[in-house]
């Protein structure tokens, strides 16, 4: 019986890694795409934390889709760590939390897979039956898909699709993605000491006092958790002003409401609201905000501090040179978490940042300034 067991786990254990394997082909693959020029890889780089590394007319803030000159409406967010959030759900507390995408409307992985071949400003394919049909053209995904999950899976254009998608979140599960090998994960394991100025960040980050940062960036009790994803996934409106560069390059005119705009969400309390991304790599992944609005991650630092500092010179964006801009919705502002600290000198706010470079995984760490 025990060898029936061990049998029955190595041949999940098997199974697993091709679904892997096969995830991997499909996230490189641009014949997911209408014109055949996009795969889930050229808005997720690998070499570039997993976010889309392309300059366009918008610096990056969005991605261009397939057609070369379509714009997406919110920044790119990394791939990498999604695999750890948390399925869309109401707290206890009262807030919303977890999902994939900024506004949480994708439940898992393969859901979230399963959007952008179908988005006409991505990868603007017109139909699921489309997409197999794209799939079933290639003799090894045949095989492969059968094998995987049944041979009926190859005339049923849905139930393929659902599996494309099951594949890639697989992939998405892998150690490439998520590896905590960063110089914290290395600082708590002993193996490396923080600079003074490192150690400084730290402090600050963790303080309830100074900054109150792991209110919304702590996912575990303890601020030594070996996986801490320095999200807790929950949906706030932090007072980010729209991004009128993207706007007018994309031709869009509507507010974006945020969380309101999930399929499942009606409450207008929830208007702008967005999910906190995790932190993990964020040094090495700008632009910021869920539309690219800020280039640097210092800028996002002062943009938290304006809200606790009557220093004139606080008040204005580095990267304008003006006053900061009001916020896209003016409503709904998570004023108690955005008011709950001291103003920050230069020394604080540098240590911050160098702090959050310490976040980047060992094979990023050559992409930090």
């Amino acid at each position: 019986m025990l060898t029936a067991v061990v049998s029955a786990s190595e041949e999940q254990k098997a199974s697993q890694a091709e679904k892997q394997r096969l995830g991997q082909q499909l996230f490189f693959d641009p014949a997911l795409s209408r014109n055949r020029s996009q795969s889930c890889a050229t808005c997720h780089v690998p070499d570039r934390a997993f976010i889309d590394s392309r300059e366009n007319q918008v610096g990056s803030a969005a991605s261009l889709g397939d057609d070369g000159h379509s714009l997406g409406d919110r920044n790119t967010p990394s791939a990498g760590y999604a695999a750890l959030t948390p399925q869309f759900h109401l707290k206890e507390n009262g807030e919303y939390a977890g999902g994939l995408f900024w506004d949480g409307r994708a439940n898992t992985l393969a859901e979230q897979a399963a959007g952008p071949p179908l988005n006409p400003v991505e990868m603007a394919m017109p139909s699921k039956e489309k997409v197999a049909e794209r799939l079933l053209d290639k003799a090894h995904y045949r095989k492969i898909f059968s094998s995987l999950y049944g041979q009926e899976v190859l005339d049923d254009p849905e139930a393929l699709y659902q599996a494309m998608g099951d594949a890639i979140a697989a992939f998405e599960e892998t150690e490439l993605f998520a590896p905590f090998d960063s110089r914290y994960d290395r600082y708590l394991k002993g193996e490396v000491e923080f600079t003074q100025q490192e150690e400084l960040g730290r402090t600050l980050f963790f303080s309830q006092q100074f900054t109150n940062c792991n209110s919304c960036h702590q996912l575990h009790t303890s601020p030594r958790h070996p996986q801490e994803t320095f999200s807790n996934y929950e949906f706030h409106n932090i007072g980010v002003p729209m991004n009128t560069e993207l706007r007018k390059a994309n031709k869009v005119t509507q507010v974006d409401e945020g969380l309101l705009m999930h399929p499942e969400i009606d409450d207008p309390a929830q208007r702008g609201k967005f999910k906190t991304p995790s932190l993990r790599n964020v040094a090495v992944t700008p632009p910021y905000m869920h539309n690219g609005v800020f280039k640097d991650l210092r800028t996002v630092v002062l943009f938290y501090n304006k809200y606790n500092s009557r220093s004139p010179a606080r008040q204005i964006n580095p990267e304008t040179g003006e006053p900061w801009a009001d916020p896209e919705v003016p409503e709904n502002l998570s004023m108690e978490l955005l008011e709950s600290g001291p103003a920050l000198d230069d020394r604080r706010i540098d240590a911050l940042v160098a702090f959050m470079k310490t976040l980047t995984d060992q094979r990023y760490e050559h992409l930090l300034e």
